[in-house]
């Protein structure tokens, strides 16, 4: 189960910061071995603070944890052919580390893996990291697999998945004044990219797109929305609009009911429980005069997102396909060369 992670206590912050600043798939810095260290060295203290306001720390790895339980219980029983299921968490930037997962599951001599992104959509800067990782590992010690790799890469339009943002959403929706309820903006909020990436080819915004519009199909276009995108970080160019630009603009023209849906993110952490709740929710929201401004949950703990996941999972053993067609193209203006090989290392698997 791949994904960023998130720091558990204030004294992982530093080392979260650092990973994720000397990591070159996610973004390409100046001499980024000295300077990413110093960014995250200056960032520290910063978002210690926002850790500390949520609680001392990130809940994914918990999250986590509990949708692979619900996950891999479910798979013993859909397909006792394929038993026993056993889920491994591979975070990029936090223990456990995707390296210290593969190095578990080769002394446990697993036979079979999947690389399953836990982001529905694709990035190079996010899955497209995880999976560098994975090749990373092998090519630096010179070794084959012991297992057979196959990737689950993207899922933004998974029927289950819909279901549960559309449920969230509705169950939100009921907690407005019955009468503003239908004039309540659906505010769909991703994490952006800086536009450097998305003018190389990165299928990303256009597969969040796909995952609002799927959604608002299942509520039947009840209200009207916007996607938008936050954590903007440095002065470059980033794809908009903005969250909190919108949530200004929509006060600005007499909008004033508003419901933030995190819709690239299926469990809780910083950029929902600070970002959307604290910092715009409360802040924003009060400084801009706002009537009611909620969230919809993230999907955290809904079994019916665990029966996501283990439908995803047995769907793609079914299929006995290595990966997408989507995966094996890469960016048009792809400039990394290990996206190239890390993509040609999964696709030379034999299952």
């Amino acid at each position: 189960m791949l994904n960023m992670g998130g720091p558990e206590t204030l004294d992982d912050v530093h080392d979260f910061l650092l990973r994720l600043f000397l990591d070159k798939d996610l973004m390409t810095l100046p001499a980024q071995s000295k300077l990413g260290p110093f960014i995250a060295k200056r960032r520290t203290p910063k978002i210690q603070e926002q850790y500390r306001q949520i609680g001392g720390g990130s809940p994914i790895k918990k999250w986590t944890a509990h949708q692979g339980e619900g996950m891999v219980k479910l798979l013993d029983e859909l397909s006792p052919a394929t038993a026993p299921h056993q889920y491994y968490i591979g975070f990029r930037y936090v223990h456990p580390l995707t390296e210290t997962a593969i190095e578990e599951m080769e002394s446990d001599r697993v036979e079979r893996a999947i690389a399953f992104t836990q982001y529905p959509q694709y990035s190079c800067s996010t899955t497209g990291s995880s999976l560098n990782a994975i090749y990373r590992y092998y090519n630096s010690k010179g070794i084959n697999p012991g297992m057979k790799w196959s990737v689950i890469d993207r899922w933004p339009t998974h029927p289950l998945l819909v279901q549960c943002f559309a449920d969230h959403i509705q169950k939100e929706l009921k907690m407005f004044p019955e009468e503003k309820r239908a004039d309540v903006v659906i505010l769909f909020s991703a994490h952006s990219l800086p536009m450097s990436v998305v003018n190389r080819g990165d299928p990303y915004p256009q597969e969040v797109g796909a995952t609002v519009q799927k959604v608002m199909e299942k509520l039947n276009f009840s209200n009207p929305y916007r996607l938008v995108w936050q954590s903007k970080v440095g002065p470059m160019p980033w794809l908009g609009p903005s969250t909190d630009e919108t949530i200004k603009g929509l006060c600005q023209k007499g909008k004033k009911n508003i419901l933030l849906v995190p819709i690239a993110f299926t469990s809780d952490h910083i950029e929902t429980l600070y970002e959307l709740d604290i910092e715009y929710a409360e802040h924003l929201g009060k400084e801009c005069g706002v009537e009611n401004i909620r969230r919809s949950e993230s999907l955290n703990g809904n079994p019916l997102f665990s029966k996501a996941l283990a439908d995803l999972v047995l769907s793609h053993l079914k299929s006995n396909e290595i990966c997408s067609k989507q995966l094996t193209l890469r960016c048009p203006m792809c400039v990394n060369p290990v996206c190239g090989q890390a993509k040609e290392f999964f696709t030379k698997q034999k299952l």
